[in-house]
């Protein structure tokens, strides 16, 4: 290590109690430079997966060229006006997002249907030795101490029923701002490693400067602590892993050396928001054959998503350090998504990064509002667009060019289908206005009249809304087998129910989601930074007035857009409906989707995690409880609940 980077550690940096903290063991962590290309031996995807990404996309692209031709035919009755083309164009882009996007859940179902596991590595079981130590990082800000108590707690007693505590050690790295914040979260954590004193070490770390943001706190505890510990697993403030899971991750990794990281594929729980409760039964009914697609045609070239996954110390450090991107913000500047682009270093320096999307024990919360999903949905859209700027840099496989792609064609999807809807309505004016020609060939002595292919029209509209149900279908089906197999009653009619109830509310916010996404990339060009908020993860009270005030913008547009399709023609506001509809609407929607979900909804969107909770998060949610208990207290003696957890552990 360099005696500037020795310097560097030996400032103080922290605003927490020292004697909470272990000895250092500093690990050099050094920035990559984007613009050189690593001497890397790499292994090129097997045949098989090779042909397989060759299916996906040639079959995406087939699909989208049909789109494209019948489109076509739809619009040149006689002739293409620059309109029309600009319409097509836009159009047959964003069909050819979803197209990838269907597929890839098609190849997801097939593999599920034939009972394949599509996990690219293979974990050990938990009862084998651990010869390695594990550290359990919990990167937080302005989070809800007692919450993230209760889960440490829960995730020290269950890892001690498996006689593996011993193999772990758990770093609270805050990035809270504030002394009095600062304060009540030491002496929560203070207390916590007290009670868990003889069964796992609990520290504690807050930064004085919040550089880099998460990204930034990982590698300060790289740079201090990181040579103490082979491999860690990054969990967030709504994070719970259970104690199995930890061990086969810590297995795996051990047994795996050319793997980089392993992520896991969280089950979205504990929700209580209506929003929530459709999250969590679309993520419980969608989510498998998505993840199952995206694991077998990623293999180990997979992504990440900045929590709930392992990551090799050694790999980390010396392929992952990101540099400052030059420029101001929101394109220069620290590197906001970093996950993805860490994922992108690893593979470029020669390391395997896997998932295990069948993989148990994993879990995480979701936001409980439209406002809170909308305001996360900023931060992530400017990250992700911040990926055009490294996507040519030096050395990335082609995959890790296709991820960083991804990503910011995510975003920018919204702003393309948002511009093909007024290139529509602008397309409908002119066709009101426009003149026909009916003799567009001077020499021709018959007129000719414009006649619309009807077939065409209706075969682009069923093969639009089939690959759009796709996904929703075939995550139908596998559910039904699932009830009819672990024999649930009323099962099947309980699916069938909750598909069509996500379906409705999912068209409904989504023109919501359209505009926001358009907004924010829009201003993100304009070179307007997201800042930093912490995320409310806790419920909170939202009145009919705080939702129509947030989405006054959707709903004036919404208003404004039916206008503007009645006076052009009546028809196009049939054919705008659905956005129409889901903008006037934005505020009572927004409104009632942050309401607690009542027991019918609660009931038909349930998942067998709600019905029958995991050990595990009853575990944390009570010891969550119990330490909101414990901080009412005028008077928290840290000496009273010392070996808790170890009593816990032995009865």
């Amino acid at each position: 290590m360099s005696s500037e980077n020795s310097i560097e550690i030996a400032r103080p940096r922290d605003a927490s109690d020292p004697s909470l903290l272990p000895a250092a063991a500093p690990m050099a962590m050094p920035e990559q430079d984007f613009a050189t290309e690593p001497d890397v031996q790499r292994k090129g995807p097997v045949v098989q997966v090779l042909g397989m990404r060759i299916a996906l996309f040639g079959g995406a692209a087939m699909a989208t060229l049909a789109f494209g031709y019948e489109l076509h035919r739809v619009l040149s009755v006689i002739g293409m006006t620059p309109l029309q083309i600009v319409f097509l164009v836009l159009s047959t882009m964003a069909f050819g997002w979803i197209a990838l996007g269907s597929l890839s859940a098609a190849l997801g179902f097939v593999s599920l249907a034939a009972g394949d596991r599509p996990d690219n590595i293979e974990l050990p079981d938990s009862r084998g030795p651990l010869n390695e130590r594990t550290a359990l990082l919990f990167p937080v800000y302005h989070e809800d101490p007692a919450r993230i108590a209760g889960t440490i707690e829960a995730t020290v007693d269950d890892l001690a029923a498996h006689g593996k505590a011993h193999a772990f050690d758990v770093y609270v790295l805050s990035d809270t701002r504030g002394d009095e914040a600062g304060a009540a979260e030491e002496r929560v954590y203070r207390d916590l490693a007290a009670r868990c004193k003889g069964v796992m070490a609990i520290y504690y770390r807050r930064r004085l400067e919040n550089k880099a943001r998460k990204a930034g706190n990982i590698k300060d505890w790289v740079e201090r602590f990181g040579a103490a510990y082979p491999h860690f697993i990054i969990l967030d403030g709504d994070s719970v892993m259970s104690g199995e899971t930890l061990i086969r991750l810590a297995r795996g990794m051990a047994a795996k050396p050319t793997a980089g990281l392993i992520q896991t594929v969280p089950k979205l729980t504990g929700g209580t928001t209506l929003l929530q409760r459709l999250q969590q039964f679309a993520s419980h009914v969608y989510g498998p054959i998505v993840a199952a697609g995206i694991a077998l045609w990623h293999r180990d070239e997979g992504n990440y998503w900045g929590h709930n996954a392992i990551i090799r110390t050694e790999a980390f450090a010396t392929a992952a350090g990101l540099p400052e991107l030059p420029g101001r913000p929101p394109f220069g500047g620290h590197i906001q998504s970093h996950d993805f682009v860490e994922a992108v270093l690893l593979q470029r320096a020669g390391y395997g990064v896997h998932m295990a999307p069948t993989l148990d024990g994993t879990y995480e919360g979701l936001p409980p509002t439209l406002m809170e999903l909308v305001q996360r949905d900023r931060r992530w859209a400017q990250g992700n667009l911040q990926h055009l700027s490294i996507v040519g840099a030096g050395g990335i496989t082609g995959m890790g060019r296709v991820h960083l792609a991804m990503g910011a064609l995510s975003y920018l999807v919204s702003a393309i289908w948002a511009a093909s809807l007024v290139v529509g309505v602008l397309l409908s004016l002119q066709s009101q206005n426009a003149i026909p020609n009916y003799f567009p060939d001077d020499r021709s002595l018959f007129p000719t009249w414009p006649v619309m292919d009807a077939g065409a029209a209706a075969r682009l509209f069923l093969g639009t809304m089939g690959v759009v149900l796709l996904p929703k279908l075939l995550g139908l089906i596998l559910e039904i087998r699932r009830t009819r197999a672990a024999r649930e009653d009323l099962g099947a009619t309980r699916a069938v129910g909750g598909v069509l109830v996500e379906t409705v509310f999912s068209m409904l916010m989504a023109p919501i989601l359209m505009l926001t996404q358009t907004v924010a990339v829009t201003e993100i060009l304009l070179g307007r930074d997201s800042g930093w908020k912490a995320q409310r993860r806790a419920n909170g009270d939202v009145t009919l007035g705080d939702a129509m005030r947030f989405h006054a913008p959707h709903i004036v547009l919404g208003a404004v857009a039916a206008v503007i399709a009645y006076n052009v023609a009546p028809a196009l506001v049939l054919w705008m409906s659905p956005v129409i509809l889901g903008l006037l609407l934005a505020g009572f929607v927004g409104w009632l989707v942050a309401q607690e979900a009542g027991p019918a909804m609660s009931t038909l969107l349930s998942t067998p995690e709600d019905r029958d909770p995991p050990p595990i998060l009853r575990r944390a949610l009570a010891a969550a409880e119990a330490w909101r208990a414990r901080l009412a207290e005028p008077d928290m003696t840290p000496a009273n609940d010392a070996g808790a957890v170890v009593a816990q552990s032995a009865a």
